[in-house]
């Protein structure tokens, strides 16, 4: 099993993964590279993987009617990444998943995510956990995108996630965020003439 996967299983879960479940688990994934600007998914047609990053960044996104992308997950390495919606109702992508980097993932396809929840019960636990903190995460971010100013925002988002201020383009860090692109390269110049 990819050690990145391993760590991020076993932070998760809070126990270390038996070798015997550790092998066969490893054995339902794939291995997939894809390069920058390829698609994972696609809006309007069915996600039938879950994907984990082991090397690169991705992002899932909508288009609006201007065309615009409005970013709802970002993604680095040791995270996972899907369009759940799609994935567990078998109906068509509301996102796009775009590699933004050249990327490196495990596939994991819906008939073996169905054969690790019945033969795992520690899989079944990981993404209940993984939804839960995903859906936990999303109503932060909606709470805090009505009543925290831009800055607070960015300021909260970069001191959780600063790897990602390196490598996402800032344009998708501001549609995260529910941010105008404008606005956030302001916030960032004023950020840097205080250091």
């Amino acid at each position: 099993m990819h050690p990145l996967l391993k760590q991020n299983i076993e932070r998760t879960i809070a126990q270390t993964l038996p070798a015997d479940s550790e092998k066969i688990f490893a054995e339902l994934l794939l291995e997939q590279v894809f390069q920058k600007g390829d698609f994972l998914a696609e809006e309007g047609k069915p996600c039938h993987a879950i994907y984990f990053i082991t090397q690169g960044a991705a992002c899932a996104y909508f288009l609006d009617a201007k065309g615009e992308k409005n970013a709802m997950q970002l993604a680095l390495e040791g995270h996972w990444i899907s369009d759940l919606s799609s994935f567990f109702s078998g109906q068509a992508a509301m996102y796009s998943i775009e590699a933004l980097e050249p990327l490196k993932v495990l596939v994991l396809k819906k008939e073996n995510f169905t054969k690790a929840s019945q033969a795992f019960p520690f899989f079944d636990r990981l993404f209940r956990i993984l939804i839960q903190n995903a859906y936990v995460s999303l109503q932060q971010r909606l709470a805090k995108t009505n009543a925290e100013s831009a800055e607070n925002r960015y300021l909260a988002f970069v001191k959780q996630y600063p790897d990602f201020v390196q490598r996402i383009p800032q344009y998708l860090i501001a549609s995260y965020l529910g941010i105008k692109p404008q606005s956030l390269s302001r916030i960032r110049k004023a950020m840097a003439h205080t250091k």
